[in-house]
């Protein structure tokens, strides 16, 4: 079978397993067997997931440490929400309504990016850190003081239209169309400039234009999350936009593996879950919240899974002992196994 096969069915393998999750989730949810309280937790989790996997892409695969990704977030969540207001009269379904403020709310984040990311990318290392947490700032400031959004009251009654299926799909897009940039050209170029700029540029790559694209790429998916942040909550307020937040989003890039998608699902999912499960010790919650990370910094410096991308075609293999969907190895002219490249379904190939 040849390469384009394999991979082909290994996103087949993907799209099944991730239809059987939402089948899952649904059949949880109509039976009742998850809270509301517990189904508020999942809907932080796929929002940080989007933000987490979007960071990624500056953070991890361009190497560059960029600290405003909550300013990014607040342009999507204020203009979908603004938007989705002014939307109301039009009696749209809700999944329709929401798909379309949120595609607008991420394109000005991207418009915002441009703007910001033009300067900005022409630095490099502490000085992009704190310009980008300047500009994260101003955001922010800018917000608070325009009437449109509010001011400091924040923005009320944006209707509250975010439902659970609608939100997982569309983060299951995002991460989607996340992993196809990574791993096209445009990817591969970008993690080249990670690598070294100056023999990237030297071999034709175009290191602005590409820093520039990934920046904007990062926040137009950052609008994303803040456009259904806006529409679960159904109430906005700048502060909840600050710099902690921006810190909060790096911590799950840097814990999860800077370079790895998958790595930053599952510290999204691990951070967003482990403080709603130690309130019951409320006194210490942070505190053992805190010891998590630095141990895990300790002993697993570069992440969790680093720049490794789990792959579900190369978990069966190992645990059936055979390649799925009959995917046999050839045999070659002395009868020995002529290996295959093993195609990650979630990140790139991995050769064996």
């Amino acid at each position: 079978m040849n390469s384009k096969k394999k991979t082909l069915q290994a996103y087949l393998i993907n799209a099944v397993a991730v239809v059987a999750l939402f089948a899952v989730l649904m059949g949880l949810i109509e039976g009742k067997v998850l809270s509301g309280y517990i189904q508020g937790i999942l809907m932080l989790v796929m929002i940080n997931v989007i933000l987490a996997t979007s960071l990624n892409i500056t953070t991890g695969f361009l190497g560059e440490i960029a600290l405003g990704h909550a300013g990014f977030m607040s342009v999507g969540a204020y203009t979908a929400g603004i938007l989705s207001k002014s939307m109301v009269d039009l009696d749209l379904p809700n999944w329709l309504h929401l798909i379309l403020v949120l595609v607008v709310g991420g394109l000005f984040a991207a418009v915002f990016g441009l703007l910001i990311g033009i300067p900005a990318l022409r630095l490099k290392g502490d000085y992009l850190a704190i310009i980008t947490l300047g500009f994260g700032e101003i955001i922010r400031v800018i917000i608070e003081n325009l009437s449109i959004t509010g001011g400091a009251q924040g923005l009320r009654s944006i209707p509250r239209i975010a439902t659970f299926p609608v939100v997982f799909w569309v983060t299951v897009a995002s991460v989607t169309i996340l992993f196809l940039f990574i791993r096209s050209r445009h990817g591969r170029a970008i993690t080249a400039i990670r690598e070294d700029d100056i023999a990237s540029e030297a071999a034709g790559i175009p290191n602005t234009y590409y820093k520039v694209l990934a920046f904007v790429v990062a926040a137009f998916f950052a609008g994303v999350a803040g456009g259904i942040y806006a529409h679960y909550y159904s109430v906005l307020g700048a502060s909840t936009f600050n710099f902690m937040k921006s810190i909060d989003i790096l911590v799950i890039v840097v814990l999860g593996g800077m370079g790895s998608l998958t790595g930053s699902i599952v510290a999204a999912v691990g951070l967003t879950i482990l403080p709603e499960v130690l309130r019951e010790v409320a006194d210490y919650r942070m505190v053992v919240y805190s010891v998590v990370l630095i141990v895990v910094m300790i002993f697993r410096p570069s992440g969790l899974l680093g720049h490794y991308e789990f792959s579900l075609t190369r978990l069966l293999r190992k645990l059936t002992g055979k390649e799925p969907w009959g995917w046999q190895k050839k045999q070659g002219k002395k009868g020995k196994a002529a290996k295959q490249p093993a195609v990650s379904t979630s990140g790139g190939e991995e050769h064996e």
